[in-house]
């Protein structure tokens, strides 16, 4: 399964940088608007359709308040791609999670104090998972702000290395863009945007192997 992984558009989806590569799946981990209104939903509608893959699926992210004020309204409004708010889905027998969740930031959407709050969500999350789709990252991997500091969930990072998903994508942390691999979890952070909020990273594009 060859998965096309993209987050952080931000409403930007005519302006990127880069041609969406073809795939088998389109993933977007979060922060498909820039102000997470009603209004907004009818563009990001028009970018999933417009997609070739046979599968697209998102969750959203803290700027999409649409989707935390009025979940099933702003989910049936972009029928082009399947929504997950701490669901699952299985497509061609890869079994797909995802979670808009992360720790507090600046009271923005699906903001949780850590600690319970957010290990209780990740604790939903099956342990026979095979991608994980969040739009924070974990602690200390791709997570790291301008000024050093890391701002990834820790107990996330927590509930990862219980199940060992083969795949994690995620954003939210523009300048941590990139990939790495640790132990049999693949992560990437696939923001489109960097610190200033400019559509230039590429899409990143990952091969499932059978």
């Amino acid at each position: 399964m060859r998965v096309v992984c993209i987050s952080d558009t931000h409403g930007m989806h005519r302006r990127m940088d880069h041609l969406i590569p073809d795939g088998d799946l389109l993933l977007h981990a979060g922060d498909v608007t820039k102000n997470g209104k009603i209004e907004d939903l009818a563009a990001v509608e028009a970018f999933f359709r417009e997609q070739p893959h046979p599968h697209k699926v998102f969750t959203p992210g803290n700027h999409d308040w649409i989707f935390q004020d009025e979940p099933v309204k702003a989910c049936e409004m972009v029928p082009s791609a399947i929504c997950l708010i701490d669901q699952g889905i299985e497509i061609e027998g890869v079994k797909i999670w995802g979670s808009p969740w992360q720790p507090e930031f600046h009271n923005w959407a699906f903001n949780l104090p850590p600690g319970e709050a957010l290990a209780e969500k990740w604790r939903l999350i099956p342990p026979d998972t095979d991608i994980l789709l969040t739009h924070t990252p974990p602690a200390d991997i791709l997570d790291r702000c301008k000024n050093g500091e890391h701002k990834g969930c820790r107990d996330l990072a927590a509930r990862l290395r219980e199940i060992s998903p083969l795949l994690n994508v995620f954003g939210h942390i523009h300048e941590a863009y990139g990939q790495e691999t640790h132990g049999n979890t693949k992560f990437v952070n696939a923001s489109i945007c960097n610190l200033g909020y400019r559509p230039v990273n590429p899409p990143i594009v990952v091969d499932l192997a059978e």
